[in-house]
C-alpha cells in the first residue's frame, strides 16, 4: 500500500468558530486526529490540508510539517471534499510520491483512535472503492423516517411491515471518522458515486462528530470521562 493521509482543516468553521484548533480537554481538537494518524502512518505520508496560517502554526508545533496552504477556491463553503482530496493527491504526485490509497481523517472525530484506523485498514482490499466507518443509525427509514408523497401525506421512506423497532433491518450511517479510498476510483468518480464499499462499524461514543456547540459540550464530557478512566 502507498498511503496518503489527508486531514482537512479549513479555518472558516461556523458551527463552532475556530473549532479545529479550539482546545478540547487541554489540547487543540486537531491534535487528537494527528496523534491517531501518527501511530499508524509516517509523517511524510500525512498532509494537513488547510487554508489558515494559524492552523498551520498550531499543527507545526507537533513537529508535523504543513507543506502548503490550500488555495482560496478550495476553502469556501461551496468547496467539496472531493476537490480538496484531489488537490492533495496532485501535490503528492508532483513531489514524487504516487499514493494508491487515500485515508481521509476528519479532525471533528476526536474519539477515533489508531486502533480504529488499523481495524478499518484490515478490511481494505485493492478491488474495493472504499472502506468507510459507520454507526448503526437511530433514524431507521423502515420505522421513524417519513417522506411527503405527492398527495401531501407522510409515508415511510422505506416500505416494510414492522411494528417493533427491534424487528427492522439494521441501517448504517456514515460517522465521518474514517474513509479509506482507492485513489484510482476517486480519480474516476465522485465519492458519492462509489459502489464497492465495505463498512467498518464503530460505537456511538467513538463515532461522535463535532458540528455545533452542543456536539462540543458532549465531546467535553466524553473527553473528561476518558481521561478519568485512563488515570
Amino acid at each position: 500500500m502507498q498511503p496518503l493521509v489527508v486531514i482537512p482543516a479549513r479555518g472558516g468553521s461556523k458551527g463552532v468558530p475556530r473549532k479545529n484548533i479550539r482546545e478540547l480537554n487541554g489540547k487543540p481538537l486537531i491534535y487528537y486526529t494527528i496523534e491517531a494518524a501518527r501511530e499508524v502512518f509516517k509523517d511524510e505520508h500525512i498532509i494537513i490540508s488547510t487554508d489558515d496560517m494559524e492552523i498551520k502554526e498550531v499543527v507545526e508545533k507537533t513537529g508535523l510539517k504543513v507543506p502548503f496552504l490550500r488555495p482560496k477556491e478550495l476553502a469556501t463553503d461551496e468547496a467539496g471534499t472531493q476537490d480538496v482530496l484531489k488537490h492533495a493527491i496532485k501535490y503528492s504526485e508532483d513531489n514524487g510520491y504516487a499514493p494508491d490509497t487515500l485515508i481521509l481523517l476528519q479532525p471533528t472525530s476526536p474519539f477515533r483512535t489508531a486502533e480504529h484506523i488499523n481495524a478499518a485498514l484490515d478490511l481494505y482490499q485493492d478491488n474495493l472503492d472504499m472502506v468507510v466507518s459507520v454507526k448503526e443509525t437511530k433514524s431507521n427509514p423502515y420505522y421513524v423516517l417519513f417522506e411527503e408523497n405527492e398527495d401531501g401525506f407522510l409515508s415511510k421512506s422505506k416500505e416494510g411491515d414492522f411494528s417493533r423497532r427491534q424487528d427492522v433491518p439494521k441501517v448504517w450511517e456514515y460517522n465521518g471518522a474514517i474513509y479509506i479510498i482507492n485513489v484510482n476510483s476517486l480519480k474516476l468518480r465522485n465519492m458519492h458515486q462509489l459502489e464497492r464499499i465495505v463498512k467498518y462499524e464503530m460505537t456511538e461514543n467513538s463515532s461522535h462528530d463535532i458540528d455545533d456547540l452542543l456536539d462540543w459540550k458532549i465531546a467535553e464530557i466524553l473527553s473528561r470521562k476518558r481521561s478519568e478512566e485512563n488515570i
